[in-house]
């Protein structure tokens, strides 16, 4: 099992990134919460990792936090909710608003998460209800957000955070849409700060 990579950032576009270390590039996806934590291309890192292995393909996930990583696996451990599924709810969500809408029943936000349906959302209600205490004051999320908000924007800002939510699964028109009225609210972001907005718009907490 690979449970740490640390090594130099070489790539990274939502929800995939490489991790250059010692040579070896590996090839990393990671939610949305980690990328707002992201440094600079080039610069020294590291991501606590899940090895998810399959009959078809051994995945890599990355997270900044120990925690982020243990949040993960315990939404795998759900029925019906796969690695791509978590990491859209990790991606849209903070561990406090999970938390917080597994403790209020609040289905209605966990089915705007891609291809999570009601049942499933459900069945994360029930399922994870005395599972989620240790996240749900867990702020350093927001905090890097926050942060990440002051990055300088690139010339493609909004067509690389379209990208990143269509990769995570949104319908195309909607992504666009989202992206449109989040570059309209702060017309000078940056590409994740653009995905956060649109995250907030399309899965409020």
């Amino acid at each position: 099992m690979i449970g740490r990579i640390t090594g130099r950032l070489v790539e990274k576009q939502p929800p995939y990134l490489v991790i250059d270390a010692q040579g070896v590039g590996y090839e990393i996806q990671a939610p949305m919460t980690t990328f707002y934590q992201l440094p600079e291309l080039g610069s020294a890192i590291t991501l606590h990792t899940h090895l998810a292995i399959s009959e078809t393909a051994h995945q890599l996930f990355g997270f900044a936090s120990p925690s982020d990583r243990a949040l993960f696996r315990t939404l795998i451990k759900v029925s019906g909710v796969g690695p791509k599924m978590a990491l859209g709810i990790l991606s849209g969500m903070e561990a406090a608003t999970i938390a917080r809408c597994v403790a209020e029943d609040n289905v209605g936000a966990l089915v705007k998460v891609p291809g999570v349906g009601k049942k499933t959302a459900e069945r994360l209600v029930i399922e994870l209800r005395d599972k989620l205490g240790n996240f749900g004051t867990d702020s350093g999320a927001l905090a890097a957000m926050e942060q990440a908000s002051g990055a300088p924007k690139p010339v493609d800002a909004r067509d690389d955070a379209e990208a990143a939510l269509i990769a995570l699964g949104y319908k195309p028109t909607d992504a666009t849409k989202a992206i449109a009225a989040a570059h309209k609210h702060s017309p000078e972001a940056a590409s994740q700060e653009l995905i956060r907005l649109a995250l907030k718009a399309m899965i409020p907490a």
